[in-house]
């Protein structure tokens, strides 16, 4: 029975198919029909407005409160905001920080509350518990000068990790340029800023902006709507009525020409490249819908144009995009952005220009606009499955001035929109005569070829930025070398500071003990030397070789998820240098090149072979970084930048105690445990 069965469920698919012309593209069925859920609202004599969609689907239930404040200028205060959303929501002043987390916990509920709002979430059994607990944490914060200076302490912490960061410098240079430092969203915060803020300043800050006159709360999930009105009342009506002080700013403008705007970062392994423009959209405009299916065209993906050119084609990045802003209060911008190799910054700068210019002259494909229709509408309705989602649906209809059905025809009108609706909000809000291309890099290696970029005929001029977004200088890269000096004084400088060159001579091989965390996961790692050539390094993860690569004097290989793969000739020409415990001891053809920055100080750059380099600081003598360019099984060059720091003694010899290896975007960073020295290692660590 079942084989007749499959026979003739086969038969019939071959009959279907038979009848199906797969020339053609098929025809898109209607958009779906989209059910939000029409919420019930009410609101309290302190101003707060409540709205509840009810959902019976699931046991459970979500308060999402959002204070529609516009964007606040800190000053010399600035993350003043930040300190006081990292103090909400850790207990209150009728329970303890440790009693709230533990109560919270056995609820198996969420609760987290920052300077703009807050979410909770939960079983609908422990509803009104769950919202007491948030509406307490909310209303009545704990706020004390211990708490104060932990977070104050994590957020310092964060600006030193982050401080050598290209991409972080990236981004704060700009915001300051599209906006300006005065502006809420140019403004950044540093370590100054910071220490400013004391306790009273967290406590006015609440008070003043932390207040219900434009706040809103969305309750969604298997709750009554009686319930909930009672509920809110209870917890909710001490809140003081008040309202956010009002505050002005100007608003930024666009550049009166196309620029380059470069920031030198002399440790930086890419280019981090940025093309942006002010622009003044808002959800409710007309031509809202056409400006993200532009971008999504442009950007958007791996099927956006700038990654297909960038990275596809081109292999200049891991990837390119774009996004597109609104706001409501202020401007917003328009990006294109993407990192890329330092040797191809000019030509990845010509490509965002090429596609940007594209989309704002040449009308898209009927293809492309089905496409990124059909996308839009795949994502539109997985994000459905979230609470979240529907509590920000809510909340933009009530704050962003929408009709309420906006969300119910959203797939409607993205259907509607058509080729030459995308050609005109590209020219609209994607512009290029007043672009700024903001080029974050290593200005030795890309300014020569970035001062020789012109795009329709015309050259693009560079102006010069520091990591703060003030205007400087062009930097200076020729800097004369002491006369006389030589590689080899620089080797014998080095050797003076880290023990003397006898006792290096002396040293046959070294065992490097030390871990690393990737994504919260602890490694292991292992790197040995000898000066017999001989190479090992090894990383483990719970116990297990993940990977390894090694060298015994004469061929090497990696092994890495059972897969081995044997050095190239140039791997082992190389390898035979790279696998001493000091290479500067056995390197005669060394040459010094330049002096250049590092981290701040000057150090000399010496060629310790073909495409490597390390740089010795001039002050210490201590090597603190190597740049070596391999070439990888495709062919593609890739680069392997290495830092050296916390030198410590070790049997008369000063090792780094802190490696950071980066790969593109990837960075490791190894701390060493323990060094062995002429112990540990026999020669079938590298078989």
């Amino acid at each position: 029975m079942k084989k007749i069965i499959a026979s003739i469920l086969l038969l019939c698919s071959i009959v279907v198919n038979a009848q199906i012309d797969r020339s053609k593209q098929p025809q898109p069925g209607p958009a779906p029909e989209i059910n939000l859920g029409e919420p019930k609202v009410f609101d309290l004599a302190n101003g707060l407005k409540v709205l509840v969609v009810e959902n019976h689907k699931l046991p459970r239930v979500s308060y999402s409160l959002r204070l529609d404040n516009p964007p606040v200028i800190e000053g010399d205060k600035a993350g003043v905001s930040q300190l006081t959303g990292s103090l909400l929501g850790k207990g209150s002043t009728n329970i303890d920080k440790d009693s709230f987390n533990d109560e919270v916990d056995f609820l198996g509920a969420f609760i987290n509350i920052g300077s703009n709002g807050g979410f909770a979430s939960g079983l609908s059994k422990y509803s009104e518990r769950i919202l007491e607990l948030f509406a307490d944490a909310a209303l009545n914060p704990n706020f004390s000068e211990e708490e104060l200076e932990k977070e104050r302490n994590i957020i310092l912490d964060n600006l030193k990790s982050n401080e050598k960061s290209v991409a972080n410098t990236a981004r704060r240079v700009e915001s300051v340029l599209a906006y300006g430092k005065d502006h809420p969203n140019g403004e950044f915060i540093t370590k100054e800023t910071v220490n400013n803020v004391n306790l009273n300043d967290v406590k006015d800050y609440y008070r003043n902006y932390f207040v219900p006159g434009k706040a809103y709360l969305v309750v969604i999930g298997d709750i009554a709507f009686k319930d909930v009105k009672k509920q809110v009342k209870k917890y909710f009506s001490s809140w003081v009525k008040a309202s956010p002080p009002s505050l002005t700013y100007s608003e930024p403008s666009n550049a009166q020409y196309t620029q380059i705007n470069f920031i030198d970062t002399p440790n930086a392994v890419q280019s981090e490249i940025a093309v942006q423009n002010t622009i003044n959209l808002k959800i409710k405009d007309p031509d809202y819908f056409p400006a993200l299916i532009a971008n999504e065209i442009l950007g958007g993906g791996g099927e956006g144009r700038l990654f297909l050119n960038l990275r596809e084609d081109k292999g200049y990045t891991y990837g390119a995009y774009s996004g597109i802003g609104t706001n409501k209060y202020t401007s917003s911008t328009f990006r294109a952005s993407a990192s890329v190799r330092n040797a191809v910054t000019d030509s990845a700068v010509v490509a965002f220009l090429d596609e940007i210019n594209r989309i704002i002259t040449e009308p898209v494909s009927q293809e492309d606009l089905s496409n990124t229709k059909a996308k839009y509408v795949g994502r539109f309705v997985r994000a459905l499955e979230r609470p979240q989602t529907i509590a920000n649906y809510a909340l933009n209809i009530e704050t962003q001035d929408l009709p309420k059905d906006f969300y119910q025809t959203y797939l409607e009108k993205i259907n509607n929109v058509t080729v030459n609706e995308v050609l005109e909000a590209s020219k609209k809000y994607f512009t290029l005569a007043n672009a700024k291309i903001v080029v974050t890099g290593k200005g030795s290696e890309v300014l020569e070829n970035l001062n020789k970029v012109s795009f329709n005929g015309k050259k693009i001029p560079v102006q010069y930025f520091d990591k703060y977004g003030a205007s400087t200088e062009k930097p200076n890269y020729d800097k004369p070398l002491p006369e006389g000096l030589t590689a080899a004084t620089v080797f014998d400088k080095y050797f003076d500071a880290i023990g003397g060159k006898t006792a290096a001579e002396a040293i046959k091989s070294v065992y490097m003990i030390a871990e690393a965390s990737v994504n919260g996961a602890s490694l292991g790692i292992e790197l040995k030397r000898t000066a017999q050539n001989q190479s090992a390094d090894v990383i483990s993860f719970g116990g297990n070789v993940v990977q390894k690569t090694a060298f015994n004097r004469e061929n090497g290989y990696t092994m890495a998820q059972g897969q081995k793969i044997d050095f190239s000739d140039e791997q082992i020409k190389n390898a035979k240098i790279d696998a001493l415990p000091f290479p500067e001891l056995a390197i005669s053809n060394a040459k010094i090149e330049r002096i250049e920055a590092v981290d701040g100080k000057e150090a000399y750059v010496v060629q310790l072979r073909e495409g490597k380099v390390a740089y010795y600081d001039i002050a210490s003598g201590l090597k603190v970084k190597e740049v070596d360019v391999q070439k990888a099984p495709t062919g593609q060059e890739v680069t392997v930048t290495t830092t050296y720091s916390d030198y410590k003694e070790v049997n008369g010899i000063k090792f780094p105690f802190k490696i950071t290896r980066s790969l593109g975007p990837q960075s490791l960073e190894l701390k060493i445990n323990e060094i062995k020295v002429n112990e540990g290692i026999s020669d079938q660590d590298f078989n």
